[in-house]
């Protein structure tokens, strides 16, 4: 059965006016839900994570100023969300669904979380609405636990996995693959192990060839036993923020090249959503559910 990581707590009260489409992560559930791609137990309560796993990625310090609310108005400014203990709690719920969705990946063959795929977010600071990084948390977790020994960490948001990279940058235990804009957010780029910056305006052939050749590549050579799947939607061209050129078909044959390339070599993988800015919510929604259709027609 598919699992699916989600909570009340995903979507956070925000400010009027902000730009982050926090109201996805209620009407997601819902659609898939409406729709019949999924029933009401394929979703999954995220249980409490150990703080020892949260410091085995992030620094203790920083997870303490998160907890007292003590971030400079700099570092909460980076963060882009008004700090709250809600908030943190929040994230620190987004970090146990992917770890628990990472779990069920090892049993059903997929796991999937909501939310998550905050890949912007360091050892020590959050920036880009991710204030711990859930990827890198997940992936250690599953190696410290000698659950898998190789982890590919494949980032197809717009924007480069910048804190994933840089967390995973001398361990060759994780492969960090981002394919992302290249003039876009950040403007200085950590080192991933590959990293393909895209120009404005790619559009879905190209864009599809690419990834299809790489990954195809990558798996051969890296020979992972765990995949996980940053599955952002803000390589639409209708994202605000964006500025590719893909359409939602061309999106949801990225996800198919991605699932049907791990279902075929039979490696687990954990899809965490990423980011999606396009002006019409239904945009976000609809693209978001194709993963969800697509897991369930590849491995169930």
């Amino acid at each position: 059965m598919l699992k699916i990581a989600w909570s009340q707590l995903y979507c956070h009260p925000l400010p009027a006016g902000h730009r982050f489409p926090m109201e996805k992560y209620d009407l997601l559930p819902e659609q898939l839900l409406y729709e019949g791609t999924v029933k009401e137990e394929n979703f999954f309560q995220p249980a409490k994570l150990d703080d020892r796993w949260i410091k085995n990625t992030h620094c203790s310090t920083y997870l303490e100023k998160l907890r007292n609310l003590s971030l400079s108005k700099s570092e909460i400014r980076k963060t882009g969300f008004p700090l709250s203990q809600q908030l943190v709690e929040r994230e620190v719920h987004i970090m146990a669904g992917s770890v628990q969705a990472s779990l069920y990946a090892l049993e059903h063959g997929i796991g999937m979380n909501i939310a998550g795929g905050t890949h912007h977010a360091y050892a020590e600071r959050g920036e880009g609405f991710c204030l711990l990084n859930d990827i890198a948390i997940s992936a250690n977790y599953l190696l410290d636990n000698a659950l898998a020994n190789k982890v590919l960490a494949v980032d197809l948001d717009v924007h480069q996995g910048n804190g994933t990279a840089k967390l995973f940058e001398e361990n060759t235990s994780v492969f960090t693959f981002s394919m992302h804009g290249a003039a876009n957010y950040p403007m200085h780029k950590e080192k991933s192990d590959l990293d393909i910056g895209l120009p404005d305006k790619t559009g879905d052939q190209v864009y599809l060839n690419i990834l299809s050749e790489n990954l195809k590549r990558l798996i051969d050579t890296f020979q992972p036993d765990f995949m996980i799947y940053q599955c952002g939607v803000d390589v639409l061209e209708t994202d605000k923020i964006g500025r590719l050129g893909m359409s939602i078909g061309g999106c949801k044959q990225r996800d198919r090249i991605v699932l049907e390339a791990a279902k075929a070599n039979q490696i687990p993988i954990m899809c965490c959503m990423g980011g999606g800015y396009s002006e019409k919510i239904s945009h976000i929604i609809e693209a978001h559910a194709n993963t969800f259709r697509l897991a369930q027609e590849v491995f169930f």
